[in-house]
């Protein structure tokens, strides 16, 4: 930015920098208000519901620390145990597969399916000239930008003016 920018940058910024004091001025003067009396009365009784709850139905960081302390433990355990038996349940599937069972054949299939999709892609997307996709993706772009821009005018057409 050059200065002659820089000077008519700050300009046009010290009318907007008097405004925000004249508002902010005018806010800490205004006496505060009270909750209404309905609201009020809802937190203070959410807060004595929660305060009511018993400690396992709270965050745990709430939780006593002994609570805390044994719910690692047994986070550690489930996940000791889970371990081997991933590696159990693998050997298990896969000497099913072998003797013939059709346990995860679909697995393959749609492995597959996937990788001939990716290749028929391929073969398009080489055929076609780079100006080409440079022009369909600019023409998405503008359309997204349209979609963003139809949905703003309608924001504002019925939600901000009634």
């Amino acid at each position: 930015m050059n200065e002659s920018q820089m000077n008519a940058s700050q300009k046009s910024r010290q009318p907007r920098d008097l405004l925000e004091r004249q508002i902010d001025r005018a806010l800490r003067g205004l006496a505060p208000r009270r909750a209404p009396r309905s609201l009020e009365s809802r937190v203070i009784a959410e807060l004595a519901r929660r305060a009511a709850l018993p400690w396992w139905r709270r965050r745990i960081p709430q939780w006593p620390p002994a609570a805390r302390v044994a719910f690692i433990a047994v986070c550690g355990g489930v996940i000791r145990l889970a371990w081997p038996a991933t590696g159990w349940a693998i050997a298990e599937f896969g000497a099913l597969r072998c003797c013939g069972t059709p346990s995860l054949a679909w697995i393959h299939y749609g492995v597959a399916a996937v990788s001939g999709a990716a290749q028929v892609l391929n073969v398009i997307a080489s055929a076609l000239p780079m100006s080409w996709i440079a022009g369909g993706l600019m023409f998405a772009a503008m359309l997204y930008a349209a979609l963003f821009g139809i949905g703003a005018v309608a924001y504002r057409s019925l939600y901000l003016n009634p």
